[in-house]
């Protein structure tokens, strides 16, 4: 990550300053997107791109959006990160710098765009194949989980008690319910059937959990989009995380206690085979459309 963009300029990370009077400093007056890149192609653009803008909708910042992604396409090249199996770009606008009051600044200031590109590494075939562990973490985000906004201290404090017992994951749970990771959408597969939190104000509407429903219609498993119960995550056969960088990632034991047969299952199997032949029938038709 040697080189940054900062409101129109291309900078080395060691030059970008950001004003203290800026609201997402102050406030956490922002949005952001992460948007992976599998050898030099953003996977799933116009999706992010449309729950980016939503999110600028809900808070009303006013932002064009029109070079967003050539802008992504060069850090990705100013960063030598065009031949990289994975990579991503993170991209955060907040209201901009303005005199410290709660309300919006009476008169409008330009908003502050940041962005950086990076790699990520999947874990290897043999570490997946382990399973990984999540503790369920009480849920303490804001009622409008479904924008993502970068006031992440509640996240953060769940990811840290993931840390802090040794494990994985956090799973967030709200009033009974298993509603989703500390960054991720979570899954649990109970005879066959796959089901996830309905795409309500409780949860982010992740990229990668819409995918993964819509594969899992292609490929004949059945779905349902529903409360899970923590109460029922005992009968559950399987359990599974996805995001950006997660894709589709197993968990095998929750709170000490294995999760179903305590090994990866077959649903959990299909819909990772299938969504990396998808990642990677996109690079491959993306490179043809390039040449």
């Amino acid at each position: 990550m040697s080189t940054v963009f900062l409101n129109g300029e291309y900078l080395p990370v060691a030059e970008a300053k950001i004003s203290v009077d800026d609201r997402g400093f102050l406030f956490s007056d922002g949005i952001y997107e992460v948007t992976p890149s599998y050898r030099g192609h953003l996977f799933g653009w116009q999706r992010h791109m449309q729950r980016l803008l939503k999110g600028l909708c809900e808070l009303r910042i006013d932002q064009d959006v029109s070079g967003l992604e050539a802008m992504h396409h060069r850090l990705l090249e100013e960063n030598d990160l065009l031949d990289e199996e994975t990579a991503l770009v993170y991209l955060q606008i907040t209201r901009g710098a303005a005199p410290r009051t709660h309300a919006f600044p009476k008169d409008p200031v330009p908003p502050t765009v940041y962005a950086f590109a990076k790699r990520w590494r999947r874990p290897s075939d043999e570490r997946w194949e382990r399973g990984f562990e999540a503790v369920t973490v009480p849920d303490r985000r804001w009622g409008r989980a479904d924008i993502k906004t970068v006031s992440l201290l509640p996240n953060v404090l769940a990811q840290q008690a993931s840390v802090d017992a040794g494990v994985d994951d956090a799973l967030l749970i709200r009033d009974g319910m298993a509603v989703e990771g500390a960054h991720q959408n979570f899954f649990a597969v109970f005879g066959g059937t796959l089901v996830t939190h309905p795409a309500s104000n409780v949860i982010l509407h992740g990229i990668t959990r819409g995918y993964v429903l819509e594969i899992a219609r292609e490929i004949g498993i059945p779905v349902e989009e529903r409360a899970i119960m923590t109460e029922s995550m005992k009968y559950a056969d399987e359990a599974f995380f996805t995001g950006t960088t997660t894709e589709v990632r197993p968990t095998t034991r929750i709170d000490g206690e294995p999760v179903g047969s305590g090994e990866v299952g077959p649903v959990t199997r299909r819909l990772a085979e299938a969504f990396r032949a998808k990642i990677d029938a996109f690079a491959a038709d993306s490179e043809i459309a390039a040449d």
